[in-house]
């Protein structure tokens, strides 16, 4: 979203108020000092140990105060979080219209990953304003009868590489800065969803272990969510080995450039499989089913699944089969030209009668 708030700013037309639940706060603040935000509120809702519960709960009675001071014409939000389904329900409940950022994604599978699929399909039918990323996110909408609002826009996230990756950026975090990004494959590895709890990602683990032990021309770097569960398991089978590197979560300047300098990426995450391909890094999905098929498809990514030995056999064949691995790095990443944010602000003040000029469509 930081990118979209930036433009947001930039348009006279708009008054734009920046409201953050901080359901993660560290990840957050590190956006928000990356793209120099200063939130108008923030709600500051994390805690240890906290449930789906108590985040959508304190969201929403958060929200509803400032909803209620401010009376905004329409509330934005984005993705797949518990902050962007209580974001939505909050405004529906007092009448205000809702813009879906990152609308019509979906798995077809209601627990996977969970809770975001749900969240993103409620969130489908409160909002007025549907900004998709592809011409499949559309006829997902289509197909569950959402057919206006609807605007083709291609992924913010797109828009955000822009300004980020820099061929002379310095690593913050040392250990990146000594990195030989040259001389060997190093992989970047996230593994963090709830989905992926318990044996899936003990499956996860092992497989990732036994590449680093397999083939001595590798570095894994795996910044280690703040997930106890996930700091567990991670530390369990991935401890102890000299390439193979545990780190912080990083902020989003220094994941986008350690992409961009990896041979290529092993992730569970959502965004990953669309910035990663931009830097023309191949992708593999660990997990069963991906709500962004649209890569897979075009051949920048690939379904590895949580079997340890399909994840080990597709990741080998990367650093084994250099055919393979320029078909998935050279492929188009069909996903964003970062110019998502100025289409979703042109759409605004298109429908609101204040531009009379309709927004372009994001074309691959």
């Amino acid at each position: 979203m930081a990118p979209l708030v930036k433009e947001l700013e930039s348009r006279r037309e708009i008054k734009s108020i920046c409201c953050i639940t901080a359901q993660h706060r560290q990840m957050l603040d590190d956006v928000l000092s990356l793209f120099a935000i200063t939130p108008h509120y923030d709600l500051d809702i994390m805690e240890a140990g906290q449930s789906l519960y108590t985040i959508t709960s304190k969201c929403l009675l958060g929200l509803e105060e400032v909803f209620s001071r401010e009376k905004p014409d329409l509330v934005l939000v984005h993705g797949d979080t518990s902050t962007t389904f209580a974001g939505a329900l909050a405004a529906f409940y007092q009448k205000i219209a809702v813009g879906h950022v990152e609308a019509g994604l979906r798995t077809g599978y209601r627990y996977s990953p969970f809770p975001e699929e749900m969240n993103r399909t409620l969130v489908g039918d409160l909002a007025q304003y549907h900004f998709c990323p592809t011409p499949a996110n559309r006829a997902n909408l289509e197909a569950e009868g959402i057919t206006e609002g609807i605007f083709l826009t291609g992924n913010t996230v797109i828009d955000a590489l822009k300004t980020t990756v820099r061929a002379d950026y310095r690593f913050r975090t040392d250990l990146l800065n000594t990195l030989d990004y040259a001389g060997r494959k190093v992989i970047l590895v996230t593994c963090h969803r709830r989905e992926n709890y318990g044996q899936p990602m003990e499956n996860i683990m092992k497989a990732l272990r036994r590449l680093a032990e397999d083939f001595p021309d590798t570095e894994l770097v795996y910044p280690v969510h703040l997930s106890p569960v996930v700091q567990q398991v991670a530390r369990a089978h991935l401890s102890g080995h000299e390439r193979i590197h545990l780190i912080d979560p990083l902020t989003p300047d220094e994941m986008h450039n350690l992409m961009a300098r990896s041979y290529f990426v092993m992730t569970d995450s959502g965004g990953l499989q669309e910035e990663a391909p931009a830097l023309g890094r191949p992708v593999l999905v660990l997990r069963r089913e991906t709500e962004r098929p649209e890569a897979v498809t075009a051949g920048t990514v690939r379904l590895a699944g949580t079997e340890e030995e399909a994840i080990y056999a597709q990741a080998a064949r990367l650093l084994t089969e250099p055919a393979a691995y320029e078909a998935m790095a050279k492929a188009v990443n069909p996903y964003g030209d970062g110019c998502a944010c100025r289409r979703i602000v042109d759409a605004i003040l298109w429908k609101e009668g204040l531009s009379d000029q309709p927004p372009e469509e994001f074309s691959v």
